[in-house]
C-alpha cells in the first residue's frame, strides 16, 4: 500500500505530522476530507472563472483567491492519506475516495484557467487539452498498477507540477497590470501544462513498457 503512495518530502515535516495526528483524533475520516479537496478545487475554478470577468484590483483578489484554493486543495490531498495510514483510518472504498476525486479536481482547475482568459481564443482548447492529459497521466500509472507494476509518479508534469505551477501562475498575474500582455502568465501556463502532461504521459507508458517487457523475460 504504502509502494503506491506519492513520495512527498512534506509528509515528514514535523507540522504536518502534529496536524494530521490531531485531526485523527476527531471525528475526520479520510474520505471526507477527499471530498473537501473538490469542494476547494471547485471553489478555486469558480474563482479562476470570475477573475476572468474582471479588471484591476478585483482580478487580482479572484487570482489570489483560486491560488489558495489550489494549495487547500492539495493540503486535503496530504492530509487524507496521513489520517488513513498514520491515524489507522483506513476504509475498503478508500483508495475510490482517495483516487477520483483527483481526477475532478485537476480538470476543473485547468478547464476553468481556459475561461480565466477570454481575451486568448486558444486558451479554452488548451485548457480542455491539458485537463485530458492530465487525466491520462493518471489513468497510465493507475494502469500500470492493475498490472502489477509498482505505481510511477514521475513527471516532469504530474500533480504536484502541474498544481505548483498553477498557483504560482495565478500569483504572477496579479501584476498583470505591470507589462503590455494581461493574462499572457496563464496562457503559457496553460502551455506548458498540456506539453508537459503529454511528455508525462509518453514517458510512464515507455515506463510500463519496459517494466513488463522484463518481467516476461525474467
Amino acid at each position: 500500500m504504502t509502494s503506491n503512495r506519492r513520495p512527498l518530502k512534506i509528509r515528514d515535516q514535523r507540522i504536518m505530522n502534529r496536524f494530521a495526528a490531531w485531526l485523527s483524533q476527531r471525528s475526520v475520516t479520510p474520505n471526507q476530507i477527499s471530498v473537501l479537496s473538490v469542494v476547494c478545487a471547485l471553489a478555486g475554478a469558480a474563482a479562476l472563472v470570475w477573475s476572468g470577468q474582471q479588471a484591476g484590483g478585483e482580478r487580482s483578489i479572484w487570482l489570489i483567491v483560486a491560488a489558495l484554493c489550489i494549495q487547500l486543495r492539495l493540503l486535503c490531498n496530504l492530509f487524507d492519506g496521513m489520517v488513513a495510514m498514520e491515524g489507522g483510518k483506513q476504509t475498503p472504498a478508500g483508495e475510490l475516495f482517495n483516487d477520483v476525486p483527483d481526477r475532478i479536481a485537476d480538470p476543473l482547475l485547468i478547464v476553468a484557467c481556459g475561461f480565466a482568459l477570454p481575451g486568448f481564443e486558444s486558451a479554452q482548447w488548451l485548457a480542455w487539452l491539458g485537463a485530458l492529459l492530465a487525466v491520462m497521466t493518471a489513468y497510465v500509472r493507475v494502469l500500470g498498477v492493475s498490472l502489477g507494476l509498482p505505481a510511477d509518479f514521475r513527471g516532469p508534469m504530474a500533480k504536484q507540477q502541474r498544481m505548483a505551477l498553477l498557483t504560482g501562475a495565478c500569483v504572477l498575474s496579479v501584476f498583470d497590470p505591470l507589462w503590455q500582455h494581461p493574462g499572457l502568465i496563464l496562457w503559457v501556463s496553460l502551455i506548458i501544462i498540456a506539453v508537459g502532461s503529454g511528455l508525462t504521459v509518453l514517458r510512464r507508458l515507455i515506463g510500463a513498457y519496459l517494466r513488463l517487457q522484463r518481467r516476461g523475460i525474467e
